[in-house]
């Protein structure tokens, strides 16, 4: 049986999110601290990187909150994910550029009986469009609260949760699956016959259990990098469409 129960999550979950217990060689903080050095060298090639980004540069002149956006619009030319008048779960929204994407193309009905539902442990700017949720997804009472408020059985869940970056891949990769596999058994409860779920992984091979799985509900079940997701990056997406009940 592919979905697991609460417990068994929260342990896997304590496992890997918990903060490494290594110590620095040093604590200093004044000038001469080299952590400072290296945090400013850093920053400096991360905004550097920034400027010359041109996905940055689209997202600032089209108005989206981050280059993601991209990911989703590139996702949706090649998957054909979303079309009007559909309800769309977007998890680990924040700032909320994939749920700006999803209000697009879906575009919502006054009456609610369509739309967007974002949710994200940071808070989100509104939306016009979307109902933006604060609360963390991983909590005990957070799904039943999404489930309130959901006009109908859902037509996509997205999800481009991550957990903080520890530095070693096997380690994120596994933090990374832990969100999706949480995720999914969610889509599958809420998820409409023939909907969609489309979530981030890190594809260094620990995630080949969730698309066997996926595989076992979904009429087709894709890998995908869009070309905004940075190459360097070990970054990837799985795309499950036609959810079987």
């Amino acid at each position: 049986m592919f979905l697991r129960s609460n417990t068994f999550i929260s342990i896997v979950l304590n496992k890997v999110m918990a903060p490494s217990n290594k110590k620095s060689g040093s604590t200093a903080r004044g000038k001469d601290n080299p952590s400072r050095k290296k945090l400013k060298a850093s920053s400096a090639r991360w905004m550097e990187r920034q400027q010359k980004d041109p996905y940055v540069k689209a997202a600032n002149q089209h108005g989206y909150r981050s280059r993601a956006a991209y990911k989703l619009i590139e996702l949706d030319k090649k998957f054909k994910i979303f079309r009007p008048g559909q309800t769309v779960l977007d998890l680990g929204a924040a700032p909320g550029s994939w749920t700006q994407v999803a209000v697009e193309c879906v575009q919502p009905k006054p009456d609610g009986s369509s739309g967007v539902i974002s949710v994200d442990v940071s808070p989100i700017t509104p939306i016009r469009g979307a109902i933006t949720m604060e609360m963390d997804f991983l909590s005990s009472g957070a799904a039943s609260e999404i489930s309130k408020i959901l006009p109908r059985q859902l037509d996509v869940v997205l999800s481009d949760m991550a957990a903080p970056s520890t530095g070693h891949r096997q380690t994120d990769a596994l933090r990374v699956n832990v969100l999706c596999e949480t995720a999914l058994e969610f889509a599958m409860e809420v998820l409409a016959p023939g909907g969609t779920f489309v979530a981030k992984v890190l594809k260094i091979g620990a995630e080949q259990h969730l698309v066997e799985q996926m595989k076992m509900n979904f009429k087709l079940v894709r890998h995908a990098k869009p070309p905004a997701s940075r190459k360097e990056s070990s970054e990837s997406y799985v795309v499950a469409l036609g959810y079987r009940l």
